[in-house]
């Protein structure tokens, strides 16, 4: 009898036939949740371990473990991306480079929110932002519960949105934030795409955003299951590779996954560790530098024993 496991993750090209089922077979079925967005689902899998397999933000999924969640990921990417767009300021209040923004308020969704920590370590390696000499304002709180913020970080005022407080000047800048209707809000480091696409042939980082987890009590229960669900999730991006290889009857965020292989002159969307080492030892230092974790870790602690040869 199959081992029936609930599974959230988002609706990608490269999960659609876990989506369907069409993977499932008499040893693993993941029965897929819809959660959307499925960033919602993060919480709900940090706090009260609602399904048994979910997509996990991977800064998020870091800071769990620091403190002892039982949760493990393994070495699935569904989604990555380039970050140096993320980013907008106020130009009119005296921010014409990164470095302007020290001394200043920046907005950010959350502190361990993915998207923040890569950004702030862009700024910090690639502009030389003392990202400490900024006061970040929250607009909300933290998927994990028991995480305590740095000193330079404090809330929103209450009843206040961050996209308000960046149009009247209250911030100088903020950090995925959504749309700003203001001709004064601007991107921050101009010609983002190329900057990235840039930072990748420097440094070899492909942002990774979220990762897959599976609760321990399963891993320890079943020891072949890690190596299974990863098997699974590499089988059906497999078969979403040949579709776009194909080329014909493309989504926009197809095409946005073909493009990103493009600028990186190979497979937009790599699974297991070797082909991450660099971009998961880049979000593991930042995640240090930013006090997201308090220690570093190795890439292979990361993740689950079977998994750590798997390409």
């Amino acid at each position: 009898m199959a081992l029936n496991l609930t599974t959230a993750t988002g609706n990608y090209g490269h999960t659609k036939d876990i989506v369907d089922g069409a993977l499932n077979n008499d040893r693993l079925a993941l029965d897929w949740v819809e959660v959307s967005p499925i960033i919602n689902a993060f919480r709900r899998m940090i706090r009260g371990l609602e399904f048994d397999v979910s997509e996990m933000a991977i800064s998020t999924y870091l800071c769990a473990k620091s403190f002892n969640k039982p949760i493990t990921a393994i070495p699935v990417f569904p989604v990555r991306g380039f970050h140096h767009g993320a980013i907008v300021h106020n130009t009119k209040v005296g921010v014409s480079s990164p470095k302007d923004l020290e001394g200043k308020k920046v907005g950010v969704r959350g502190w361990t929110v993915t998207t923040g920590v890569w950004v702030r370590g862009i700024l910090s390696q690639g502009y030389g932002v003392d990202i400490n000499k900024i006061t970040w304002v929250l607009a909300g709180d933290e998927h994990v519960a028991e995480y305590e913020y740095p000193p330079n970080v404090v809330p929103a005022p209450e009843g206040s949105s961050l996209p308000d407080m960046l149009v009247s000047g209250e911030l100088a800048a903020g950090i995925g934030i959504g749309n700003v209707e203001s001709e004064d809000v601007k991107p921050l480091i101009g010609g983002a795409r190329g900057a990235a696409v840039q930072f990748f042939k420097d440094t070899g980082v492909f942002p990774i955003n979220h990762t897959v987890v599976v609760k321990d009590e399963l891993l320890d229960a079943n020891p072949w299951l890690a190596e299974e669900v990863y098997n699974v999730f590499k089988t059906a991006k497999a078969s979403y590779m040949d579709k776009l290889a194909g080329g014909t009857d493309l989504s926009d965020a197809d095409q946005a996954i073909v493009r990103n292989g493009e600028d990186l002159g190979g497979d937009p969307l790599p699974y297991g560790i070797e082909a991450n080492r660099v971009t998961m030892e880049a979000i593991i230092e930042a995640c240090l530098d930013q006090k997201v974790i308090p220690n570093r870790v190795a890439v292979e602690d990361v993740f689950h024993p079977s998994t750590v040869s798997l390409g």
